[in-house]
Order: structure tokens, then C-alpha cells, then sequence
């Protein structure tokens, strides 16, 4: 019982601390434009409203529901906004807190008290998630309340937001928890944490380049095979005319073809192309496909930000309904006069494999891998703060 108190006193504190700083209510500010933007807009018969104003567009009722509507904006733009504006600001608010507390005068007040140094330095931790997790809380009631007014659907689903955005914060919030031991200094440890979530970004970016020049190649691989199959049967039909017409196929000596192949490329020019494009593009489909594979190597041992945050879209919109909306579904080709780069950034079904491909990687990889590079970073942190003399 005294140690839940202890431990319920210092995250009292530590919240009053935060909640004294301006960035909380600055955070909590925006946090209402944003439901206000959220409620402002609306979809009717007609297209798009934004508070009295209405834009005729396709994207309109026939097309989407109320519901669907409303929950894609939440995905699409409403949690991303919130998830940089509430981590840039947690991550200047709580940088402090580690150094703070480290700092003479400070730590030996704390040291003094009957509390071991582990639960000292994780009710720390627990203290700045509670900073996201309240920012994300109002946010996500203020828009279950506009879907349920404004959309008559009652979607508690959107609260999925809070532990999902706190997972998030707190990816790069072990790794401030640790640099502020080891530097002892806000400032360093504020840019170096932002360095290090700028390296997640690189590792995530080149990922995404990556699967989606792989599922190109593969698009373009299974395109080029399904050309060489007409042109095969174009030939074979070609010979069969020729044969028809009691005519031989020979070479330009005049000796008769016998090989099939060979009779193949002589009735048709297209063909010996058509194979070359074969070859080409299964290498470039085993290129990309060695390059992505170590690319996803890596992101082991990285949090996955980008796929922990892709959970909620994931949970609450279908592929199918995804597909529909963002025009993915599309089964026209970019034309072969495009280079490989540009049918990789404008053909549809790319972008559906991608989104296909993301959408596959089990929970257990994003969370599991996640979670234990996050725990992995608090016992070094731990056995720093256990170990050393201040």
C-alpha cells in the first residue's frame, strides 16, 4: 500500500509539473481547433461542406457513408496531425525531466525517500506518456462526439488512439529517458532523441521506396510474362498459317526452320524483345526484392512508428473500402513507354500491393519487435540510474 501511494504521490506531482507548463494548454489548445476543423466538416448528396460552405465533388454521399467519412478523416489527417504536434511538444516539455530530476539537490531529495531507483525512474517514464495520452483523449472524445452528433454512428473504435499514439510517444521517449542520464542535458538529449527519430524516418522512407519499386518490378515481371504468352500464341498461330498455305519458314540462306523456337522468332520480331523484357525484369525483380528483404532486416531493431500508427487505419477501414476511396483498385497499366520509376509512382495496383503488403505484416512483428526495443532501451536505462553514484 505505501509503495502505490509513493508511487501515486510522485505521479501527481510530476503531473502538476507538466500541467504548470504552457505547452500542455498550448497542446490542449489545438487539440480543440482540430475537433473543430473535425466537426466543421461534413458530406451531403452533393459533395464536401466545411461549416456553411459546400464544394460540389464526386466525394459525396453516393459515394461514401456519413460514418466513412468521418472516420477517414480521423485516419487520414485528424491522428497524424495530432500524433507530430502532440510528440514534438511532449518530447520539448518532458526532455527535462530526466536531467531535472538528476541535478543535485533534486535527486538526493528523491534518493532520500524509501523508493527503489527502478520504480523512481519509471513512474518518471509513466508521467510524460500520461502528457500524450491526455492531449490524444480529448482529441479522439471530441471526435467520437462529432461522428456520434453529426455522423449518428457511435464509434468508441476511435479511442483505439490513445494507447496507439502513447505506444508511439513512448518509442521515443525511452530512448530521452536514456539520453538524458547519459548527457545530463535537455538540450542535448531533446536533439539527439529528434536525431534519432529522424534515422526511424530514413529507415521508414526507404522502406516504403523500397516495397514499392519491389512490387513494381514484380507488376512489371508478371506483365511481361503475360505479353510473352500472347506473343507466343500470335506466332503460333502465324505458323499455322503459313502452314496452311503448304509455305515453309526458312532462314534468309533459305534452309527450313525445324526448332519451334526458332520458327517462333522467325514469323514474329516481337518475340525476341519480348523474351529480353522477360530476363531484364526478373533481375530487377530479384534486385529490389534482396534490397527491401534488407531494408525490413533492419527495421528490426528499430520501432516501427510508422506501422504502429497505420494500426488504427487498419482497424477501422477495410482495404476494400481504402481501395475504393484513394482509386486503387484501378486494373489499367501506366503505358511500357514510362521508365521503371515512373510506373512504380503512377500505376494503381502498386499502390494497392503496397498497401496489400503493409497491411500483412502481423501485429506481432510491429508490436513485438517494437515493445522489446523499448524495453531493451528502459533496462539499460535502469541499470544506469541503479549503478550510478549522484
Amino acid at each position: 500500500m505505501r509503495a502505490l501511494t509513493q508511487t501515486t504521490t510522485l505521479l501527481v506531482d510530476a503531473y502538476r509539473e507538466l500541467n504548470a507548463k504552457k505547452l500542455f494548454w498550448i497542446a490542449i489548445g489545438l487539440n480543440v481547433l482540430m475537433i473543430a476543423i473535425y466537426a466543421g466538416l461534413g458530406i451531403n448528396e452533393r459533395g464536401v461542406t466545411f461549416f456553411h460552405w459546400g464544394f460540389e465533388s464526386p466525394f459525396n454521399e453516393q459515394f461514401v457513408s456519413k460514418q466513412l467519412f468521418y472516420e477517414l478523416q480521423f485516419v487520414t489527417w485528424g491522428v497524424p496531425f495530432l500524433t507530430w504536434v502532440s510528440t514534438i511538444l511532449a518530447l520539448i516539455s518532458t526532455a527535462a525531466m530526466i536531467p531535472d530530476m538528476i541535478t543535485g539537490g533534486s535527486i538526493e531529495m528523491l534518493l532520500s525517500k524509501p523508493m527503489g531507483r527502478i520504480r523512481l525512474l519509471l513512474t518518471k517514464f509513466a508521467t510524460g506518456l500520461l502528457f500524450v495520452a491526455m492531449q490524444v483523449l480529448v482529441f479522439s472524445g471530441g471526435c467520437f462526439l462529432v461522428l456520434w452528433l453529426r455522423g449518428g454512428v457511435v464509434e468508441p473504435s476511435l479511442f483505439l488512439a490513445v494507447p496507439i499514439v502513447v505506444l508511439f510517444f513512448s518509442y521515443l521517449f525511452c530512448v530521452c529517458v536514456l539520453l538524458g542520464l547519459l548527457t545530463r542535458s535537455t538540450i542535448a538529449t531533446l536533439l539527439l532523441t529528434v536525431g534519432f527519430w529522424v534515422v526511424v524516418f530514413i529507415v521508414n522512407s526507404a522502406d516504403d521506396v523500397l516495397l514499392l519499386q519491389r512490387e513494381s518490378a514484380i507488376l512489371r515481371l508478371e506483365d511481361a510474362e503475360a505479353n510473352l504468352d500472347r506473343q507466343i500464341a500470335l506466332s503460333d498461330r502465324m505458323i499455322q498459317n503459313v502452314e496452311a498455305r503448304d509455305e515453309q519458314i526458312t532462314t534468309p540462306e533459305g534452309e527450313e526452320i525445324k526448332d519451334l523456337d526458332e520458327r517462333r522468332n522467325a514469323v514474329n520480331i516481337a518475340l525476341g524483345p519480348s523474351r529480353q523484357r522477360l530476363v531484364d525484369r526478373r533481375e530487377s525483380v530479384e534486385n529490389w526484392t534482396s534490397w527491401s528483404s534488407r531494408v525490413t532486416l533492419l527495421k528490426v531493431v528499430f520501432p516501427k512508428t510508422q506501422e504502429t500508427i497505420q494500426l488504427l487505419t487498419r482497424h477501422l477501414i477495410s482495404e476494400d473500402d481504402l481501395n475504393r476511396t484513394t482509386g486503387a483498385s484501378s486494373d489499367v497499366p501506366p503505358p511500357d513507354s514510362m521508365s521503371d520509376d515512373d510506373q512504380a509512382f503512377n500505376d494503381p495496383r502498386v499502390a494497392e500491393r503496397v498497401d496489400a503488403a503493409k497491411r500483412d505484416r502481423s501485429l506481432a512483428w510491429v508490436l513485438g519487435t517494437s515493445v522489446g526495443f523499448e524495453l531493451f532501451i528502459l533496462g539499460i536505462a535502469c541499470v544506469i540510474f541503479v549503478r550510478r553514484d549522484f
